[in-house]
């Protein structure tokens, strides 16, 4: 007899459970604190193809017109590893005051059955938004 587990799932993005990591940010209940912790939800949202998750915090100008998800594609997303932030290497009293921030991150996915991976250098700024300060994602460059 096998019993099945009662522990949440792990989160997408490598948290202990989506209710206690991403899942509120995704749901709107409570806002990003910082630009890695947006990153991390982004991610989660591509694993659940959460395109209006996505979408609203896309920076309004790069945010693409066409859809970001394509459903035809057997994408599958095997985990996050996140490299760096900026805010965890300039360590400075501002931080509250912070409006641009970086993260370097690694995705491993696999599409139509060939492993990939992701190696960007996101970036973020901090604006005035519904709810008060918002962190967006604007762009990536891709390191290699």
């Amino acid at each position: 007899m096998s019993k099945k587990s009662t522990a949440p799932a792990a989160c997408p993005c490598g948290g202990p459970s989506l209710a206690s990591c991403c899942g509120p940010y995704i749901d709107g209940a409570a806002i990003p604190p910082s630009a890695e912790t947006l990153m991390r939800s982004r991610y989660t949202a591509y694993v659940q193809r959460n395109e209006p998750y996505l979408l609203a915090t896309w920076h309004a100008s790069t945010r693409p017109a066409e859809p970001i998800i394509n459903n035809e594609e057997k994408l599958q997303w095997l985990g996050l590893e996140v490299k760096s932030a900026l805010r965890l290497r300039q360590r400075k009293a501002g931080d509250a005051d912070l409006t641009q921030d970086t993260v370097e991150f690694v995705a491993r996915f696999k599409t139509n059955g060939r492993a990939q991976r992701l190696h960007e250098i996101s970036h973020f700024v901090r604006e005035p938004a519904e709810g008060g300060l918002r962190w967006f994602y604007v762009d990536g460059s891709f390191p290699e």
